[in-house]
């Protein structure tokens, strides 16, 4: 991409360190570049599409976290929800909720990139190298913003009109005294409750740019560029098959992050795999085996159009950076 032209089209750094080195070290400087524009369109693209979604994320964590609310559907939970808490209920902790998702984006698409830059280094990627960098990145996703995620469910839940006795209220003034408080009251490790599911859950994002990946590939074999159109359904079906596939481990992500349910007290190291079987099972004991898929209706409704309009602004934003950048290096050469 630009990469050819910095690399042929620089001279005075040529002269200086010999062709090899200038190329390599233009490359790199050019993958770096290309990685921050695709972690920051990334970032932009999913809070567009968070925003305009929102209220399909607190309906469906309502129906994953309150077991015992009645309103299957997610028009109806949103109906209650405007009824008992306010017009404004449904956009409660959007902000944390905003916050958490630009960085967990960014981190996600800047270390997927990179590692795609240095892995591939301009060849056409396969299926496999993709779901491997999706893992890669997910981890490391997981492990620097899972205490964020933790902070934002609680204060997106606080103020909630509960069906179920077992969730016990909280009360944060903000993201800082939430964070202060769950490290006074419950130690430094309950910003990471959840992790384990979520490393497990690192297959979601893997297998949904595995998907997009791969049939943004076999379109560009046909045409020049992604059309609008295009990045919205191929985003849309990716993210609809990654969801339905990892969906009772997001319920039990939930339930961890927001760790206020008086189940299983004697197992207070929330995260760990006895504790996701043990919801798990107690999930299909209450509800039977579809308990396993209660709220996926609002989860795809929110998380396909989410992720769809997301892909959708994050291939415009990105090819308008590039054809800018591409102009301002054609203009300086």
């Amino acid at each position: 991409m630009a990469g050819a032209g910095v690399a042929c089209g620089s001279p005075e750094l040529t002269g200086a360190v010999g062709p090899g080195r200038a190329r390599a070290a233009a490359m790199s400087s050019v993958a770096s570049y290309e990685s921050l524009v695709h972690a920051v369109s990334g970032a932009v693209g999913s809070m567009t599409a968070m925003t305009v979604f929102f209220p399909l994320d607190t309906a469906r964590l309502r129906l994953q976290v309150d077991e015992k609310r009645k309103s299957k559907t997610t028009p109806a939970v949103l109906l209650e929800i405007i009824k008992e808490e306010g017009l404004l209920a449904p956009y409660r902790g959007w902000f944390p909720v905003i916050s958490s998702l630009c960085c967990s984006n960014f981190v996600y698409f800047y270390t997927f990139n990179s590692l795609k830059a240095l892995w591939v280094k301009g060849q056409h990627s396969t299926t496999g190298k993709d779901l491997v960098l999706g893992v890669v990145a997910g981890v490391v996703n997981v492990l620097l913003t899972t205490p964020l995620w933790v902070v934002n469910t609680r204060l997106k839940l606080q103020g909630a009109k509960f069906r179920n006795e077992d969730i016990v209220p909280t009360n944060y003034r903000g993201i800082i005294d939430a964070f202060h408080q769950i490290v006074r009251d419950e130690g430094v490790l309950a910003l990471w409750n959840g992790t384990f599911p979520s490393l497990l859950l690192v297959f979601n994002p893997a297998i949904q740019f595995m998907f997009y990946e791969g049939f943004k590939r076999k379109l560009l074999k046909k045409q020049l560029q992604l059309t609008s159109l295009d990045a919205f359904v191929i985003g849309a079906i990716a993210k609809a098959v990654a969801t339905t596939l990892t969906y009772p481990l997001q319920t039990v992500q939930s339930i961890l992050r927001f760790g206020h349910h008086r189940l299983n007290p004697e197992n207070r190291t929330l995260g760990s795999l006895r504790n996701v079987l043990y919801l798990l099972q107690q999930r299909v004991r209450r509800f039977g085996l579809m308990g396993l898929y209660k709220g996926l209706e609002a989860k795809l409704l929110q998380t396909v159009l989410t992720a769809a309009l997301m892909f959708l602004v994050y291939e415009k934003l990105t090819a308008a950076t590039f054809t800018v950048m591409g102009l301002k290096h054609l203009h300086r050469h």
